[in-house]
């Protein structure tokens, strides 16, 4: 059985993006917003990994970052971020929300997949 990644992002492109590149050797499912991602959550199997924009149109900047980290159903499923916040606020919320990976648009997908892959095939912490 394949790992699975949700991707919550609300750019359209980056969501059909990363499905693209980790689709051949993960099971992806992207929504756009928090509201999906809680409720897709919420009725599904819990994912291997999460990759999420902290800036969602439905929520307050790192709302669900926050909400994933600290909730006991959530908080042992792996978080990459993918933000396009300074490298100030987001080097803080990372170290808060105790965020496995971070990254900024725009970001290499080649280093994007060496992180997931390094976390779902065990190569590293979950956590840093």
């Amino acid at each position: 059985m394949r790992k699975e990644i949700l991707v919550i992002d609300g750019n359209k492109a980056i969501r059909f993006l990363l499905q693209t590149i980790f689709r051949k050797y993960y099971k992806v499912v992207a929504v756009p917003d928090g509201i999906s991602a809680m409720e897709y959550l919420r009725r599904s199997s819990k994912p291997h990994l999460i990759i999420a924009s902290p800036e969602l149109n439905d929520m307050g900047d790192w709302k669900l970052i926050r909400h994933l980290s600290l909730s006991p159903l959530y908080n042992e499923i792996p978080l990459i971020v993918i933000s396009s916040q300074n490298e100030y606020l987001l080097r803080a919320n990372i170290m808060k929300y105790n965020v496995a990976e971070c990254f900024s648009k725009p970001f290499d997908p080649l280093k994007l997949i060496g992180a997931a892959d390094a976390i779902l095939l065990g190569n590293r912490m979950h956590k840093v």
